[in-house]
């Protein structure tokens, strides 16, 4: 039995980033997977525990050699999942969480199609222009070209088997808790979870 990889992702400023590390926080048997960028470091970010920071070079290379599992371009910047360290968590029956745009969510879904894809949408452009603005971080110019970037980045929403809408915290947050839950408890996951257990109730010999 393996873990299961739950996929989130959200246009920016929609609070994927927050509701991730809640549920990480939350929950033992998740581990959330850090991506590699080619983008700076915002201010308060760490590298290796909010991604990892590389050159657009060293970024190539990886890329060549086959070690992500996605990639993508959002807002200039490349952005990769490492396919070993998905690997090694799941291998060791923890669930990972990948924190991807949409465009890493189709690359996902065509070769592991029983990950679980989850998006959270903003309760409106309004209040994703408000919390962009709050953040501080970028400059007008930029915030618009995110709103702009969030339409088309919304509109693939259709693709993804959960949607949360991010105007509470804590009932965000608890939305994101039970999908997983939920998830878990799906017979086949059970079933390969608690193989032993099935058959002892049944009273059958272990294979």
């Amino acid at each position: 039995m393996s873990g299961t990889l739950f996929i989130v992702s959200a246009p920016s400023g929609a609070g994927k980033t927050t509701l991730v590390s809640g549920l990480v926080a939350a929950d033992p048997l998740i581990r959330k997977s850090v991506s590699y960028t080619t983008r700076k470091p915002r201010l308060g970010e760490e590298n290796g525990r909010d991604y990892h920071f590389i050159d657009a070079a060293a970024f190539e290379r990886m890329r060549v050699a086959g070690d992500f599992l996605e990639t993508a371009e959002v807002h200039g910047n490349l952005y990769g999942t490492s396919r070993r360290a998905v690997e090694k968590e799941t291998s060791a029956n923890y669930d990972v969480v990948l924190e991807i745009d949409w465009q890493g969510a189709a690359q996902i879904r065509k070769i592991q199609p029983q990950a679980v894809a989850i998006f959270i949408l903003p309760p409106s452009i309004e209040a994703l222009e408000k919390r962009l603005r709050g953040r501080g971080q970028d400059s007008a110019e930029v915030i618009a070209k995110r709103i702009a970037a969030a339409r088309g980045e919304i509109s693939h929403v259709g693709e993804f088997d959960y949607v949360i809408i991010n105007e509470e915290f804590n009932r965000a947050a608890q939305d994101l808790i039970s999908i997983i839950r939920a998830e878990r408890l799906r017979l086949p996951r059970q079933l390969a979870r608690h193989t032993d257990l099935i058959n002892r109730v049944l009273g059958r010999d272990p294979e």
